[in-house]
């Protein structure tokens, strides 16, 4: 049986850290930013991290 392979769309979405955690970018931050503010947008250039819950999901579609 050949192996599985990865899910390009989540292998583009999200990054492992070193602990395991998964991490991901914001949403709305690509176009029409005129219309936001300063701190909305530096708040949506940081990364954030998968929520537990969802985590799990992420990590199948990682594999």
């Amino acid at each position: 049986m050949p192996k599985m392979k990865t899910k390009s769309g989540a292998k583009k979405r999200f990054k492992l850290t070193g602990t395991g955690k998964v991490k991901r970018k914001h949403a709305f931050h690509n176009h029409i930013l005129t219309k936001k503010h300063k701190k909305r947008k530096r708040n949506l250039a940081k990364i954030g991290l998968v929520h537990s819950r969802d985590e799990k999901n992420v990590l199948e579609l990682l594999k």
